[in-house]
């Protein structure tokens, strides 16, 4: 079996979550409370006291890191909970789970390590029952909405999962060749004069990109995680496990490589807009023709949060929303009340037949 680890209570040994409201890890069974450094200095003293078995522990992992960080497709695996020794069963993508008999947090480190083990991540900044509250006053806005759609009860699923994001920074040398031309109009008598005057217009700039972040995880609907962008990048911290305690992860399965051209893409299509808003006092301006030199580049590999928000409407169909568990925005198809939008037309249509029957009866 593979190994896991899961982080305990410092004062009764239960298992800890990561309380996104508080910021702290907390244990539900006595109430206590941990900062980060609490777990970390604990951990150093109790490697400090088992030395020897630490050492043979660490050599065990490496074999375990050397196996994890190959690819290989995706199927079910058993895992052994720490606590109470049953058995997790989860796919290779998935990084933190729960033991469905103790209900501890288990996160298999050696699907994030070496290779795969994420530079930065994101903490949850706030709980799942604060995203049921943000969602139902999201849903409480939209006008043509089903009437129970912002009612808490009718949220079938709420799910806190840290996802895999590639972010990039890079400096670039861009460039903007285009055409523009300026158009001049005034009379002279009954003569009307038209002047156009034709100009080659060059821009070039070294431009910096600051995280651009772009998802590494190929199941979840990809429309879906971008609409949820952007992550501050000011809350990007050092990666580290007790971040993922009380939450589901999930591992890359998008490499860098396979996405290197559509970071590229975008790092074009913003280099024409900043360098296009460097010219004005033009009638027109065409598109022109731009050049993009990629002169370095850094890649980080990223845990964001996100919460999926499960609603199941009427008839059984189920509509998905992303929340990020940062920002608190929202994206996500919704279900619309045709009941509703009758009565709306019915509201529109029925004043103005009644105009229209009045200015009927005047003319005649």
């Amino acid at each position: 079996m593979a190994s896991t680890v899961t982080y305990s209570c410092l004062n009764c040994g239960a298992g800890l979550t990561f309380n996104a409201d508080k910021q702290k890890f907390c244990c539900e069974y006595c109430g206590s409370e941990f900062e980060e450094q609490e777990l970390k200095d604990s951990l150093a003293a109790e490697k400090a006291r088992e030395k020897e078995e630490e050492e043979r522990a660490q050599k065990e992992q490496e074999e375990r890191e050397k196996a994890f960080s190959e690819e290989f497709s995706s199927q079910m695996n058993e895992y052994q909970c720490p606590s109470c020794g049953a058995e997790v069963i989860a796919d290779d993508k998935t990084v933190a789970h729960f033991c469905a008999y103790c209900h501890n947090p288990v996160v298999m480190l050696g699907r994030l390590s070496g290779a795969m083990r994420p530079q930065r991540v994101v903490p949850f900044a706030f709980g799942k029952e604060e995203a049921e509250k943000k969602f139902t006053a999201f849903a409480k806005k939209k006008w043509f909405a089903p009437w129970d759609f912002c009612k808490m009860e009718k949220l079938e699923k709420t799910t806190g999962i840290y996802y895999p994001f590639w972010v990039t920074d890079a400096d670039t040398d861009s460039i903007l060749d285009t055409r523009a031309r300026r158009v001049r109009r005034w009379r002279t008598g009954n003569y009307e004069h038209t002047e156009t005057s034709n100009y080659r217009i060059y821009r070039r700039g070294n431009i910096h990109f600051e995280d651009i972040v772009t998802s590494a995880y190929s199941e979840q609907d990809k429309e879906l995680m971008e609409g949820i962008l952007p992550y501050p990048s000011e809350d990007l911290k050092e990666f580290d496990y007790p971040f993922l305690q009380g939450f589901f992860a999930k591992k890359r399965d998008i490499e860098r490589k396979d996405v290197t051209q559509e970071v590229k893409n975008r790092m074009f299509a913003y280099s024409r807009t900043l360098l296009r808003g460097t010219i004005s006092g033009y009638t027109s301006v065409d598109s022109g023709t731009v050049k993009m030199k990629v002169n370095s580049s850094i890649w980080e590999y990223a845990l964001m949060p996100v919460y999926i928000l499960t609603y199941k409407d009427r008839k059984g169909k189920a509509w998905t929303f992303g929340m990020n568990g940062d920002t608190g925005k929202i994206y996500g198809k919704m279900p619309i009340a045709w009941t509703k939008l009758a009565i709306l037309l019915a509201g529109i249509v029925a004043p103005l037949t009644v105009l229209l029957s009045f200015i009927l009866s005047r003319l005649m």
